[in-house]
């Protein structure tokens, strides 16, 4: 995702600039398939993240404006997808601007080279540090019960790390609006673990692995394999 253009916004970002970031942001986070490690526990038989009734994706505009030229896999999230209509409260109230909800086909029709930039950062999120530092990949904390992957944080591919690192380093030299989006999130995350009295687990950009201290920000380094597992994967 290169690009000699005067951008102010992510709006600006051409289709061919999302081609080229999926395409260098496609590597799977574990060398297995994480989806069928969490699916046996979802009574709905699907992988939790993959499931409209437990996680809704949010896209940028632009990203909506590129799949509906090139896939018929998503489309506008409604609120019925779930058998269900809606309670009165509506997701995307919370949403950054220029951003919208999407409802995909399901996990059996998943076209993997037209993953909205959310999937592919899931469970993870940049986390930016209170003196404004982009340091690694955070977790989304709402999803330790049901998400593999965050019981297995050692099984995170290098590369994988390597490519979130990359891309999201290229967005927040490009975009203030994107980085401030995720410094509001980490402020967020150190709050709810302040609260619940623990330190949180972050894959740091220089490789290595820590628990962070909510109030401080001290880190420690630590051994993934040793790290605390959640929900089912206790076993």
């Amino acid at each position: 995702m290169k690009t000699n253009k005067l951008l102010k916004s992510i709006t600006d970002l051409s289709k061919g600039d999302w081609r080229t970031l999926y395409r260098e942001f496609s590597s799977p986070i574990t060398s297995l398939d994480c989806g069928r490690k969490c699916a046996p526990h979802n009574p709905g038989g699907k992988p939790f993240c993959c499931d409209i009734c437990h996680a809704v994706p949010a896209a940028y505009e632009i990203e909506w404006s590129y799949f509906q030229l090139h896939t018929n896999l998503w489309h506008v999230y409604r609120g019925d997808e779930c058998g269900q209509g809606s309670d009165g409260e509506n997701p995307a109230d919370s949403l950054p601007e220029h951003m919208l909800l999407l409802a995909c086909l399901g996990p059996d029709r998943c076209q993997r080279e037209y993953r909205a930039l959310s999937c592919r950062q899931f469970p993870f999120f940049p986390y930016v540090s209170s003196d404004y530092r982009f340091l690694g990949l955070a977790c989304e904390w709402e999803w330790q019960d049901r998400c593999w992957v965050m019981s297995h944080l050692h099984k995170v591919s290098q590369a994988y790390r390597r490519q979130f690192i990359e891309i999201h380093d290229r967005l927040f030299s490009l975009f203030q609006e994107v980085f401030e989006d995720y410094a509001r999130h980490s402020e967020r995350l150190r709050a709810y673990h302040r609260v619940k009295g623990r330190r949180f687990p972050l894959l740091h950009r220089n490789h290595g692995d820590y628990l962070v201290s909510p109030g401080s920000e001290r880190m420690q380094r630590v051994i993934p394999r040793t790290l605390p597992k959640h929900g089912n994967y206790r076993r």
